[in-house]
């Protein structure tokens, strides 16, 4: 996968486009990225226990990283990632200002 924890990002696809945030989590089999704030739903809780109470909390829900895009922390641009082999280490790179991320 091309994007990491940590990275920075723009929705580019969604009910959230436009907004930014930070990759929180990353779930390679699903191909899908937590982003807290973006992508929430509804969901309604039953109380557990006795003198809990029950009710409708907001949860973030992973979204596709189709619809994600990075932002390179240099130029502050919408970027896609390239890679370069430096010395037997392979670096990420920005495919506008070839600066590494």
């Amino acid at each position: 996968m091309k994007l990491k924890k940590g990275d920075e990002v723009i929705i580019i696809a969604g009910k959230d486009k436009g907004r930014k945030g930070k990759i929180e989590k990353i779930f390679p089999a699903e191909r899908k990225v937590l982003i807290p704030g973006i992508n929430t739903v509804k969901k309604h809780v039953k109380p557990k226990k006795e003198g809990e109470k029950g009710g409708i909390v907001e949860v973030a829900k992973p979204i596709d990283i189709s619809k994600v895009a990075l932002i390179c922390p240099k130029c502050g641009k919408l970027t896609r990632v390239g890679y370069l082999i430096v010395e037997n280490n392979k670096e990420r790179i920005c495919k506008k200002c070839k600066v590494v991320i």
